[in-house]
């Protein structure tokens, strides 16, 4: 119990910091501490619920979360992670891992990629947005993160947001991925909910914490910092999977 806990507070921290939903972290602590692979993906589900609400809830107050941006495809997020609960029964333990790998080395990269400053925000059709949201949410909730691991590259390296109006968009997009989700691996069994909701109360000290702590630090170190979290993310799991 006391190991979930701290466990929960690390992870909520690391949302609140980086607006993510919890799962790229919570999910390789998870596996360390003995959880079977489904089981770890659906206890980050119950998590992500917790700290994105409460996440995006703290952005609003503070006017950094742009509802009408996201809403589209927060939509499609929800719809596509409908089918997450059924597609992860499908795969197995080691073929959700590399899925997992692939989306932090997405990540990585694509912040690693030079983007120019100052250029003026893309607008995308409500339609486009929701496909996107979808196709995130689908293959996200799948391995158990909310979908920001990969829509804030997008956002920022595609669509030319700004990175802490990204950061914020995609704590808000876990929202809808997540319980959307929550019902897919609910149905196909994949919850402990005991251990999620402890883990899930205990992410709102640190999501509370994560989220003051972002509104004060330089975007350019926020930037360094984020690449040095998914680099920890790939190695670990490298090792996890190929030694």
């Amino acid at each position: 119990m006391f190991e979930l806990v701290i466990l929960g507070f690390i992870v909520g921290i690391l949302s609140g910091f980086f607006g993510v939903g919890g799962g790229t972290i919570s999910i390789p602590l998870l596996l360390l501490l003995g959880y079977e692979t489904k089981i770890a993906i659906g206890i980050s589900v119950i998590q992500m619920v917790f700290s994105s609400l409460y996440g995006s809830y703290l952005n609003n107050k503070k006017g950094t979360l742009d509802v009408k941006m996201v809403f589209f495809i927060g939509i499609g997020g929800f719809s596509g992670a409908l089918m997450s609960g059924f597609i992860t029964s499908l795969l197995s333990p080691k073929s959700l891992e590399l899925i997992f790998l692939g989306f932090a080395l997405f990540a990585l990269i694509r912040l690693f990629m030079k983007i120019e400053q100052h250029r003026v925000e893309k607008k995308l059709h409500p339609i486009l947005l929701f496909f996107i949201g979808s196709g995130v949410g689908a293959i996200s909730m799948t391995i158990g993160v909310g979908g920001s691991i990969l829509l804030v590259p997008i956002l920022v390296g595609f669509l030319h947001v700004e990175l802490k109006k990204a950061i914020s968009a995609g704590l808000f997009f876990v929202v809808f991925s997540s319980v959307s989700g929550l019902i897919s691996h609910t149905l196909k069994g994949h919850i402990d909910y005991e251990s999620g909701i402890v883990i899930g109360v205990a992410s709102l000290v640190g999501v509370y914490i994560g989220i003051h702590l972002k509104d004060k630090v330089d975007t350019k170190l926020q930037r360094k910092m984020l690449v040095a979290f998914y680099l920890s993310i790939v190695l670990y799991l490298a090792q996890r999977i190929f030694f």
